[in-house]
């Protein structure tokens, strides 16, 4: 996959990771869709460096898409965690 399918992905994951984790991000719709472009990044490296599961070159491998959105959950978890508060 090239760069701009990983941002792409990235794209689609950080909004199904926002409607998968619903409510108040302290970044708005912004930085939501920015987490979700590194979370495809994080989770796509994850899976490849330490769950032994190298990334598919095809951009509809549901293994890579999996990776991409459980990258994109849990940077989201953490931005809430250590910035959730600044908003109230």
């Amino acid at each position: 996959m090239t760069i701009i399918s990983w941002i792409i992905l990235g794209l689609l994951a950080g909004a199904i990771a926002k409607f998968l984790l619903p409510g108040r991000d302290p970044g708005g719709l912004i930085g939501t869709t920015l987490i979700g472009v590194a979370g495809a990044f994080i989770g796509g490296w994850i899976s490849s460096r330490w769950l032994d599961h190298p990334i598919s070159k095809d951009f509809y491998d549901g293994t890579t898409w999996v990776a991409a959105i459980g990258g994109s959950l849990v940077l989201l978890i953490a931005y809430r965690i250590l910035f959730g508060h600044s908003r109230d």
